[in-house]
């Protein structure tokens, strides 16, 4: 009798990403096919996942403790070791309840009795900047990218669900966001292609049941219910009331927006990193004629990198700044310069737009 089929789903899903990762580490593919050849088992010198075996690529899972990052551990539990990939955990300790540390050392102590090694526990200060979701987002992502440099990871496994993807979406469509924004999460994203999320095509329901199934503890985050959190207002009330009026199938019709959005925005981005050097004249300059000529969409990118390359921070830099320098172009009355995010200027010069530290 094979597995609970939430719980094969969850393993599938880990496995096509480990292929992935191995595929990518030439070195170890001809263990990862001898695995495929002899029903998942290497041999018993291949089979070491501990720390002795540098050999192998290194995966780790970030884990807080809840049912959708203790299902993806226990994936990676099982899957690493039948293709002779090294598996280990980090969770990260904000430090932002009562208690955080007890139940960081736990989540170690759940990590290690699954097999996995190494696993750490990470403290973080989480700042202000952003509001509290993205500056705690912004010191775990800092945390993980230290552990996965500290430990030589090639990859960091995230546990987001189809579920978190639609909160995603509509989240940015309620900032009224670029299409970029709208295309939600990457299934491969970070530095050195460090961040995979095996899960996006999964529902949270699945992760859970696959927990229950194999009677795997899990932590259920009281922030995750607090209403003081947009995420969480978006969870437990937009998207139960959308799903209400509209019908059951939002989630996933939000699921499929992101990945038609994110198909999109690649093309026009990499529209945009064609376009960039055919406007601008010998000197590097931009020229206004040209930019003019440009479609919208790829015109305001142009614009975009151009600021960030100036100095401009990329998280600062919103909609409404891109659209004051496309003024500069489209609707121009001898206005003065714009002053953009880190100190950059834009201003039009005899018949050139010029982006700089201000």
């Amino acid at each position: 009798m094979g597995p609970h089929p939430a719980v094969a789903a969850i393993r599938l899903a880990v496995r096509r990403v480990l292929h992935d990762i191995l595929t990518e580490h030439p070195a170890h593919s001809a263990r990862a096919a001898h695995a495929a050849h002899s029903g998942g088992a290497v041999p018993a010198a291949s089979r070491r996942t501990g720390p002795g075996d540098r050999r192998a690529p290194l995966v780790l899972v970030a884990c807080s403790g809840g049912a959708d990052s203790m299902g993806l551990a226990s994936a990676l539990a099982f899957e690493a070791p039948k293709l002779g990939v090294r598996a280990g955990g980090v969770t990260v300790d904000h430090g932002l309840q009562a208690g955080s540390d007890i139940r960081a050392a736990e989540v170690v102590a759940r990590l290690t009795a699954l097999g996995l090694d190494p696993v750490e526990s990470v403290a973080v200060s989480v700042g202000r900047d952003g509001g509290p979701e993205a500056a705690a987002r912004d010191a775990r992502y800092g945390a993980l990218d230290s552990a996965a440099e500290r430990h030589g990871a090639a990859a960091v496994l995230l546990a987001h669900t189809r579920d978190d993807q639609a909160e995603t979406v509509l989240l940015g469509l309620a900032r009224g966001s670029g299409i970029r924004s709208l295309s939600g999460m990457a299934a491969v994203s970070g530095a050195g292609r460090r961040y995979r999320r095996p899960f996006l095509q999964l529902d949270r329901q699945t992760v859970r049941t696959a927990c229950l199934a194999q009677s795997i503890p899990v932590w259920d985050d009281p922030h995750n219910a607090d209403p003081a959190y947009t995420r969480s207002r978006l969870r437990q009330e937009g998207l139960p009331a959308l799903e209400k009026a509209l019908g059951k199938g939002v989630v996933e019709a939000l699921a499929r927006t992101a990945q038609l959005s994110r198909d999109d925005a690649d093309a026009l981005d990499a529209w945009a990193a064609d376009a960039e050097s055919t406007v601008r004249d010998d000197a590097g300059q931009l020229e206004v004629e040209k930019l003019f000529a440009l479609p919208p969409a790829v015109r305001r990118r142009v614009l975009r990198k151009a600021a960030i390359t100036a100095g401009a921070p990329a998280g600062s830099l919103f909609a409404r700044h891109i659209e004051e320098v496309d003024r500069l172009i489209t609707g121009w009355r001898g206005q003065s310069g714009i002053n953009l995010p880190g100190r950059v200027e834009a201003l039009r010069q005899g018949g050139r737009l010029v982006i700089r530290q201000g």
